[in-house]
């Protein structure tokens, strides 16, 4: 009833085995388990809509990793977007700024970088900024009075 449709959208149908480097980037829709080794980003085509990619403890990734929902056991070098959850598992080691919109992190898993929380949209295109700048502010004057 529920958990039918996040079960639909969280279906691992591709899978980089132990043993397997991808030198290149990755597009992929709805789920991948990286088991393997990627040189190169790895991004869900999906965007915000869904996808989920799994990094196993084998799994390694150097390059940018893009998904909604995200989950390491293994290692990532490069930065980090999520725009669901990100699952830090005890082995997870990431070399890297993570930008989340919501962060489950086990003790042992290691970030060597930023975490920067970024709700909604932002998550998926960090450095964004609004259109119009502030308006600079006056200098406070103040008075003191001797008496």
């Amino acid at each position: 009833m529920f958990g039918r449709k996040s079960r639909a959208q969280k279906e691992i149908a591709s899978l980089i085995g132990i043993g397997t480097t991808v030198i290149g980037d990755i597009a992929f829709t709805g789920g991948l388990r990286v088991d393997g080794t990627v040189r190169g980003a790895v991004r869900c085509v999906d965007g915000e809509k869904g996808g989920m990619l799994v990094i196993s403890e084998h799994g390694v990734v150097e390059g940018e990793v893009r998904a909604a929902h995200l989950v390491v056991a293994g290692r990532i070098e490069g930065p980090v977007y999520t725009t669901e959850l990100i699952e830090l598992q005890p082995k997870a080691r990431v070399i890297g700024d993570v930008y989340y919109q919501a962060l489950e992190m086990h003790n042992g898993a290691v970030v060597d970088g930023k975490l920067v929380h970024a709700p909604g949209e932002a998550a998926a295109r960090p450095g964004l900024k609004l259109a119009a700048p502030a308006p600079p502010r006056e200098p406070m004057k103040t008075e003191a009075k001797a008496g």
